[in-house]
């Protein structure tokens, strides 16, 4: 009998002779439901791309728990024997100490403020990828001596902007340096530049880079001290727990942050762009159900002839309501599906191709990514369908009011 139902509810979305209004309302209806699958899963996927470049991005390199002073004093003096007990916890994969600072950085062309982080080689390839793919140059040669100069690696926007390129000479100023009796006095350092690395994410290019640890201490006059240990888990997820532990262990000078504290705002911001994105989007779909309700009442009205004929021939109430559920469910799975091609095809070649540039200045990216997520696409389309059901439950009622006696009277 099932058979006969949908037979019957794919004849009656087919034009008959003479007829043109239905056929178009039909094919409007499935443009509604493509329109609004097509547009929520294209919003969607921005927002994906965006938050999951962001996140590699930010990941790449810098850490997933950092352990800081609680008080900012002298910095982290037990570094040394912190990093063993910190790489022995739970599902920690890397510890590298750091020391951070703010320094203007002078360049053959010009003088740009910027953030250098002093580093040991070995423990922060443990803890940043970033470093592993330079755009130019080595991270072997960041060194306290590369042919008489410490080395240094910047980010592709601060070289550009200050003209430095591989193998030119850069200073280093930092306003923290030997105190005098008419105050600080500033240092400088001059650093060979050994590499260059483009992480994408705007911010880093632009302002940060990295040297030695002990150059930069020195730099800055300071012992051998770090002002941050740094941790990286094998999953992100579990920092926050993971920053708990090693807290504990670090002691109670000491403080640990995770990455999602660090990047709350941006983490929120994009969490309710996607949640407002969804609603607004999503009211396309109440629109292609309209579109579907106004179709199979039109249906119903002028087909009610139809109708008393399958009832007089021994048509059950039930078939007749689930006719037109299915031409209903019929609008709507061709819509969702038309819908669903076209919107992962589009994300496919826009994010390949990168269709959409962007003023990284602004947006931090170059251009729109598009991420498309496996399940955004099956809950969309369950979305779309149930709305589609929905919408027939009305006019399927009505189509069952209709009386075979009154309507066939006069024939």
């Amino acid at each position: 009998m099932a058979s006969f139902e949908l037979t019957v509810a794919g004849r009656y979305l087919r034009a008959r002779r003479g007829e043109k209004v239905i056929p178009v309302i039909t094919v409007i209806s499935i443009a509604g439901v493509a329109a609004g699958v097509m547009a929520l899963v294209i919003a969607l996927a921005v927002n994906n791309g965006f938050r999951g470049t962001l996140q590699r991005s930010l990941l790449g390199a810098t850490s997933h728990v950092d352990i800081v002073e609680k008080e900012p004093g002298e910095g982290i003096a037990n570094w040394k024997q912190l990093s063993p007990l910190l790489g022995k916890l739970p599902h920690v994969t890397g510890v590298s100490p750091a020391i951070y600072d703010q320094v203007f950085l002078s360049g053959p062309k010009a003088a740009k403020g910027a953030i250098v982080k002093g580093i040991d080689v070995k423990s922060e390839l443990a803890t940043n990828d970033l470093l592993r793919k330079l755009k130019a140059g080595s991270v072997d040669r960041l060194t306290e001596d590369d042919n008489g100069l410490p080395g240094v690696i910047l980010g592709s926007r601060l070289a550009d902007e200050s003209g430095a390129v591989l193998n030119s000479v850069v200073t280093l100023m930092s306003p923290q340096g030997n105190l005098t009796p008419f105050g600080p006095e500033a240092k400088s350092q001059r650093f060979r530049v050994v590499g260059i690395f483009e992480s994408g994410f705007y911010e880093l290019d632009q302002i940060w880079s990295y040297a030695p640890m002990a150059s930069v201490q020195k730099l800055l006059g300071i012992g051998n001290v770090v002002n941050e240990i740094e941790l990286r888990v094998d999953d992100i997820y579990l920092a926050e727990s993971v920053g708990l532990q090693a807290a504990r262990v670090a002691g109670p000078r000491y403080v640990a942050t995770n990455w999602q504290e660090k990047n709350k705002g941006l983490l929120n911001a994009l969490k309710m762009e996607r949640i407002v994105t969804a609603i607004t989007i999503g009211l396309i779909e109440l629109v292609g159900a309209l579109n579907i309700l106004i179709t199979l009442t039109l249906i119903v009205l002028t087909r009610s002839k139809d109708i008393a004929v399958l009832m007089a021939m021994g048509a059950r109430r039930a078939q007749i309501r689930r006719i037109f559920m299915l031409q209903g469910a019929l609008i709507g799975a061709l819509g969702t599906l038309l819908g669903l091609l076209i919107a992962y095809l589009f994300c496919h070649f826009a994010n390949t191709y990168r269709w959409i540039p962007l003023d990284e200045s602004i947006y931090a990216l170059s251009f729109v990514p598009f991420e498309p997520g496996k399940w955004d696409g099956i809950w969309v389309a369950a979305t779309a369908m149930g709305v589609s059901l929905a919408a027939t439950l009305y006019p399927a009622r009505n189509a069952t009011r209709v009386t075979p006696v009154e309507v066939l009277r006069y024939e």
